[in-house]
């Protein structure tokens, strides 16, 4: 890598890392850890009922045998920290992007947001590049060094391959990573083909999907008549998107395909996170971290 090339990725890292660190101060890092640092909890003791507890951890058994002495609740310590693996799809499609950010550096972001709020959490981040095969493998560490050559691994790496295999990423982490981790999948989920690997991996793994659209995905805007491209598989079309039957049709058909990978993600039982490159991605993380909250105190 040039000097020049050095110094551009640098600059980008730092701005990911400024961008991305007040909403782990003010928005992530608490839901992070309310929702996943509560998975590994084991009981400690008890101790007398004091104002503000949470009213389902008081022991009935033990307030019951000292009823003189009133309320007794139970005491929870983290089993252990936690490991978070990021597995960011670097297939040639996340270079598509027509509104200022292409689906990569939407997932960059993301992943920087996310390293940063499990280092604060004391947690250990690793990282697995893929395309259509495993293009790197960083194991997991902690500290802000580690976290800065995540980012910086995931912003200026070139991957070999083109296409996309969520396969290829799921057996490789099935195989590296045999202690239970938080693993977000980032990617497009332009692929097929991955429920089983999918499945081993969660029966391991909390794995949670973070999928990257961008709007001209869904819709075509008119530009008349423009060759198309398959990042992917370089296949060209040319297309009369000046037709509102053509638009049409590729709306449809385009928005059938979006909901079908979405409805495919839930049946397997994924936590899923829609990312679009148009419009913030902090409030939707927030949002998945408060929908998840309350669906484990409802589950308790």
């Amino acid at each position: 890598m040039s000097d020049r090339s050095a110094r551009e990725v640098l600059r980008a890292v730092r701005r990911i890392e400024i961008a991305t660190r007040r909403a782990v101060n003010a928005e992530i890092s608490g839901r992070y850890h309310s929702v996943f640092k509560g998975q590994g909890m084991a009981f400690s003791e008890v101790r007398p009922y004091a104002p503000g507890d949470d009213v389902r951890h008081i022991d009935w058994n033990v307030s019951a045998r000292h009823q003189d002495q009133g309320l007794f609740v139970k005491q929870y310590i983290e089993e252990r920290e936690l490991t978070v693996m990021l597995l960011v799809d670097m297939s040639a499609s996340g270079e598509f992007g027509t509104r200022g950010k292409d689906k990569r550096r939407l997932l960059a972001e993301v992943s920087a947001l996310l390293a940063f709020s499990a280092i604060k959490n004391n947690d250990r981040v690793g990282l697995l590049l893929f395309s259509d095969e495993v293009e790197l493998y960083l194991p997991p560490r902690k500290g802000r060094p580690h976290v800065l050559r995540v980012i910086r691994e995931v912003v200026e790496h070139v991957p070999t391959g083109r296409g996309t295999s969520l396969r290829e990423a799921l057996g490789y982490l099935n195989r590296v990573q045999k202690k239970k981790s938080v693993t977000f999948l980032l990617s497009d989920f332009l692929d097929e083909d991955f429920e089983r690997p999918m499945k081993v991996a969660m029966a391991r793994h909390d794995i949670v999907a973070v999928r990257a659209t961008d709007p001209a995905e869904l819709d075509l805007p008119d530009l008349g008549l423009v060759e198309l491209e398959d990042a992917e598989t370089q296949e060209v079309r040319l297309v009369d998107t000046g037709s509102r039957r053509v638009r049409n049709l590729y709306a449809a058909r385009q928005r059938r395909r979006h909901q079908e990978g979405k409805r495919q993600l839930q049946r397997l039982g994924l936590d899923l996170v829609d990312l679009r490159t148009d419009l913030d991605f902090v409030r939707p993380l927030v949002e998945f971290f408060r929908t998840r909250a309350a669906r484990m105190r409802g589950s308790r």
